[in-house]
């Protein structure tokens, strides 16, 4: 009896401890309850991410895009290409809240296929409290407008030393609207190319083969630099052009893991196919560029490395290590002889290769994703209804090209009704002189 007493008063206390623990957790469990069971509510460790990879994509540009360049042309035109690259940040910020943003992510209702609407113009309803799954739209919104600022700011590289000023703001302008916004809103914004089931994780066919196929047509639209071939035109410093390298590789980890647009496995997987890929490229150009010339640059290793970020930019969400360990060797080897011999052949004065790394990177990148993807290769599978190599090789086949022939032929009406309108270049004695003093009044040097 007194067994069955104690037993029982056991029980009660026991039950009564229960309630009191539950009572002490319960508050934190309600806080806790928005992020826990509600999927579109602010997720504080995705916003916290999701901020830091803006800034490092913004970082990108402004300064590693910008040193990386300046130090790869003459010093009578170091600040002409940090100036283009300045101000195209703050004119695409502008322009992407005004109204490309909308162009690119809203609903464009009957051609929504093809770009969105204006629904979202002067960031309309892109409030405080506006979400964009588990992060405010406020974050998603600037977190592509980096992307809207560096695409353009690559082009840079394939006019430098020639181009007006003027000229520049008005086609960066343009292209944007025409070229990239509806681009963008193929793949990432509900376009035909994301129903196709493309797998772009982070922009090969929107940011890489877009810029570097424009930069290669306003090459040939513009010309050659005076002098060029036969003068030598070598890097006036490499030092800012390894630094700004650097810079990219460290930034490119927003770039990349950032599209996933959440603190999680994917995010964790891009970021570790995206070093090493990078790294795989890195050596594969420079071991490359040794057994052809005797010795390896420092000019080489560094762009090995953007061939490789740029190649594992498109796949960094489908493919496993071993996967982005190949494509970075493909990458580094294939831009190599794009950015030199083919560069040679056809005789296009592609001022700091921007065909030779983006374009041909992106392409490397955007279709051998269609391969590596595949379980069998370490992949994550297949995008949208695709089920076979075969499949998914077509629709990246299908992007790759559509991107190429729509960007090409808009990027060439607009530098040659600029051309025609404006000029596009500057006179001979503005170049003779550098772009730094006959366009800006500054030096970038004291000697």
């Amino acid at each position: 009896m007194v067994r069955e007493i104690n037993s029982e008063t056991f029980i009660v206390e026991r039950d009564m401890l229960k309630m009191r623990n539950l009572a002490r957790v319960l508050p934190v469990g309600l806080l806790l309850l928005p992020n826990l069971v509600i999927a579109d509510e602010l997720n504080a460790g995705d916003t916290a991410w999701m901020i830091t990879a803006t800034v490092l994509v913004l970082f990108m540009t402004i300064p590693g895009l910008s040193l990386f360049y300046a130090g790869m042309v003459r010093s009578k035109n170091v600040l002409s290409v940090l100036m283009q690259c300045f101000a195209i940040t703050g004119l695409m910020s502008i322009l992407w809240a005004l109204y490309l943003y909308s162009l690119a992510f809203s609903d464009g209702g009957s051609v929504n296929a093809f770009v969105g609407g204006l629904d979202k113009a002067f960031l309309s309803g892109v409030t405080v409290d506006a979400m964009s799954g588990t992060i405010p739209e406020t974050v998603f919104m600037t977190f592509q407008m980096t992307f809207a600022i560096i695409t353009p700011a690559l082009i840079v590289g394939a006019f430098a030393e020639r181009m007006k000023f003027s000229a520049l703001l008005i086609f960066m302008s343009l292209w944007v609207t025409i070229c990239y916004a509806p681009v963008c809103h193929w793949v990432w914004g509900g376009g035909w190319l994301g129903e196709f089931g493309i797998l772009d994780f982070a922009g090969g066919t929107v940011v890489h083969i877009n810029a570097g196929i424009a930069g290669l047509v306003a090459a040939l639209v513009m010309g050659k630099r005076a002098g060029y071939p036969s003068a030598q035109m070598p890097p006036h410093n490499l030092g800012l052009t390894i630094v700004g390298a650097s810079m990219l590789w460290v930034g490119w980890f927003g770039f990349n893991a950032g599209s996933e647009l959440a603190a999680d496995n994917v995010a964790g997987m891009a970021m570790a196919v995206t070093q090493l890929a990078t790294a795989a490229a890195a050596l594969s150009w420079m071991f490359a560029e040794w057994l052809k010339h005797g010795k390896p640059s420092v000019l080489g290793i560094a762009s090995g490395a953007v061939a490789g970020l740029v190649a594992i930019t498109p796949a960094c969400g489908s493919v496993g290590p071993m996967g982005a360990i190949a494509l970075g060797l493909v990458a580094g080897v294939g831009c190599f002889f794009a950015s030199t011999a083919l560069k040679r052949a056809v005789g296009y004065d592609d001022s700091l290769d921007v065909f030779g790394v983006h374009a041909v990177g992106g392409i490397i990148g955007a279709l051998g994703v269609g391969i590596l993807c595949a379980s069998q290769f370490g992949g994550a599978g297949f995008g949208g209804d695709n089920s076979s190599i075969s499949a998914q090789l077509g629709a990246q086949t299908i992007g790759v090209v559509s991107t190429i022939v729509y960007t090409s032929i808009c990027s060439y009406i607009i530098l040659k009704i600029l051309d025609s309108l404006i000029g596009l270049r500057v006179d001979e004695d503005q170049e003779s002189e550098g772009l730094d003093l006959s366009l800006h009044n500054e030096r970038g040097y004291i000697l």
